[in-house]
């Protein structure tokens, strides 16, 4: 069976970080896990989010670089070039990629705060590639 990078797209509250355990991976990751403390509890820091994204790559090639079968990444991903970084890491380790949309027609909240205008924001450069 083929290693597999599932890449989960969305919008805050759509519900990635719950899609990805359906996966039943111990190797999923994102950006919102940098802000946690040791405590369980989420301080987001803007200033620190370039920081979020190089931790969750470095994250995610050492599971794939280990050779986990399935690793999961969920971020926004709302423009084609977020991706980028981990398509030419799945080619480079072998890893077929799997990039996945997840919708919020659950009426889902978004836990982390995001304000609705950057997710009006986040809704309107939101690239799909059918």
């Amino acid at each position: 069976m083929e290693n597999t990078l599932i890449l989960l797209r969305g919008l805050p509250g759509s519900g990635k970080s719950t899609a990805a355990k359906l996966f039943g991976t111990g190797h999923h990751y994102e950006a919102d896990k940098y802000f946690i403390d040791l405590f369980g509890r989420y301080s987001f820091d803007p200033s620190k989010i370039k920081d979020a994204h190089d931790w969750c790559r470095r994250k995610t090639m050492e599971a794939m670089k280990a050779g986990q079968p399935t690793v999961v990444v969920s971020n926004t991903f709302t423009q084609e070039w977020e991706m980028e970084a981990y398509y030419l890491l799945a080619e480079e380790l072998g890893y077929r990629v799997v990039s996945m949309i997840v919708e919020n027609r659950h009426g889902g909240k978004n836990i982390h705060d995001c304000p609705e205008d950057k997710i009006e924001i986040m809704r309107n450069r939101f690239e799909i590639k059918l």
